[in-house]
């Protein structure tokens, strides 16, 4: 069994940078415990799409939790009356789930605390941040301090670190580093709007993101397009 060192908590979405973070994670030596959320989100592709990630990357365990932030809605992620844009806005998209990283890396501190894991990954980044305010490095410093004040790991000198490997890179320099490691992005399931085989619609700004970081890498897109 691995010492509290050698595990992490990393935080699997199914997506295109959680699968770099959890590869950049476990080629770092770590032992990986990979955590995802059905927290009412408009598809469950990605809940498949992480769990083949789970399993292709080496992870130890891969927990979901459920937990609905539907019920409080505020995005089109989680409330089908609020439209997925299809085309480009100012300011802050209406993508952004309200407190959703601040929620997950909750529950991912305290699974850490029970593992006896020091680290938490997560694959946030700032420069194709898309305009969440959670995804900046002001919110990760800020959750790492609170991590160490709210435990009692924490208050008995243990300190909690809180990983961002991605933070300052943009799509195409995580797609190379991910090819360098192995990642087979067709597993990973990036769209707002996928279908239920996890095809993807092409046209939100996940997608976009997406498509352009291949073009950019110069390497093909495997991403499963609905026709």
């Amino acid at each position: 069994m691995a010492d509290v060192a050698d595990k992490a908590v990393v935080l699997l979405s199914g997506g295109l940078d959680s699968a770099t973070v959890l590869a950049m994670a476990r080629a770092a030596g770590l032992d990986c415990y990979a955590l995802s959320f059905r927290y009412g989100q408009r598809h469950s592709a990605e809940l498949a799409a992480a769990e083949r990630v789970a399993g292709a990357l080496g992870a130890v365990e891969h927990k979901t939790v459920d937990l609905d932030l539907s019920s409080i809605g505020g995005s089109a992620l989680t409330d089908t009356r609020i439209d997925v844009p299809t085309e480009p806005a100012e300011g802050i998209p209406v993508t952004y789930v309200p407190a959703r990283n601040t929620v997950f890396l909750a529950v991912a501190l305290g699974w850490a605390e029970v593992l006896g894991a020091r680290e938490i990954h997560i694959g946030v980044n700032a420069v194709d941040y898309s305009g969440y305010p959670d995804c900046r490095p002001e919110f990760i410093r800020a959750f790492e301090q609170l991590a160490n004040l709210a435990t009692r790991a924490g208050v008995e000198g243990e300190h909690f670190h809180v990983r961002s490997p991605l933070i300052d890179l943009s799509k195409a320099e995580i797609i190379r580093r991910g090819t360098a490691l192995g990642v087979d992005y067709g597993l990973t399931v990036s769209c707002y709007a996928a279908d239920a085989e996890g095809r993807a619609c092409g046209r939100c700004d996940s997608c976009r993101l997406r498509a352009q970081g291949f073009a950019d890498a110069g390497l093909p897109d495997p991403t499963h397009y609905r026709s």
